[in-house]
């Protein structure tokens, strides 16, 4: 079964991005490493993911992420600080994990490497 997130990027000055993706590893890599260089995440450098939900249904996801786009402000903090109160940045363990690699297939997953017998 497909898992589709909800997640909410930030950068050094704490500004928001609120998005929706079916590969979240993959794209905190795009945003963190500005594949589109003309992007608003690209201009703001948004590199932290700070909040992130998974769902079975690209229709509830899709409506998760219409509605937090919504919200105020303080709103969507409230949201960050429940799950994360620290603000670190959640995808770090991915870099610091040897076993994760990227692969540039025909989909551009993020793939787990399987470890030598």
């Amino acid at each position: 079964m497909k898992t589709y997130w909800v997640y909410i990027m930030s950068n050094k000055s704490r500004r928001l991005y609120v998005g929706f993706t079916s590969n979240l590893p993959y794209r905190v890599f795009q945003h963190k490493n500005k594949l589109y260089p003309d992007s608003f995440t690209a201009r703001y450098e948004f590199y932290m993911l700070v909040w992130c939900q998974p769902f079975e249904s690209i229709i509830h996801a899709k409506m998760r992420e219409v509605e937090i786009k919504g919200w105020r402000r303080a709103k969507k903090l409230k949201l960050i600080l429940a799950q994360n109160p620290d603000w670190a940045d959640l995808s770090r363990e991915w870099e610091e994990d040897p076993g994760w690699k990227l692969e540039p297939d025909a989909l551009i997953r993020l793939k787990r490497k399987t470890p030598k017998s």
